[in-house]
């Protein structure tokens, strides 16, 4: 891939992580319509908005375990914030246990995603700046 095309990729990969960081702050602090829908769609939801961003920022080469370790501080300061300052929302511990889960399976994605760029031979990036 030439590094032009790259440098696009991770332009793209860092704009959508900062999307989806949107997203997720809509989602947890937006209004609620009711929970007229599925539970477990719920926790689904909420693993994906807490996974999807730390995949992104590895594709982007953020450092996303800086990143999925403010969004394990996030996900349960979210939920007391929802339960203590948002009159139409609830705070849900098993919300929490949705979001860690969400953070820790895009850990493993974006390890995954680490070393398939190490396997292509693909170096660079702000970890490798770093270590000169």
């Amino acid at each position: 891939m030439s590094t032009l095309a790259a440098a696009r990729r991770r332009t793209w990969a860092a704009g959508l992580t900062m999307v989806l960081l949107l997203m997720q702050l809509v989602a947890l602090y937006a209004p609620s319509a009711g929970s007229g829908g599925v539970p477990v769609s719920d926790k689904v939801v909420h693993a994906v908005i807490f996974a999807a961003p730390v995949v992104s920022a590895a594709v982007a080469r953020w450092r996303w375990g800086a990143l999925a370790v403010l969004l394990a501080v996030h996900a349960p300061l979210s939920e007391l914030v929802q339960g203590a300052l948002l009159p139409a929302r609830s705070g849900d511990p098993w919300d929490v246990v949705a979001d860690l889960v969400g953070v820790a399976g895009g850990c493993a994605a974006a390890l995954l995603v680490t070393a398939a760029r190490r396997r292509a031979g693909i170096v660079g990036g702000s970890s490798s700046r770093q270590a000169r």
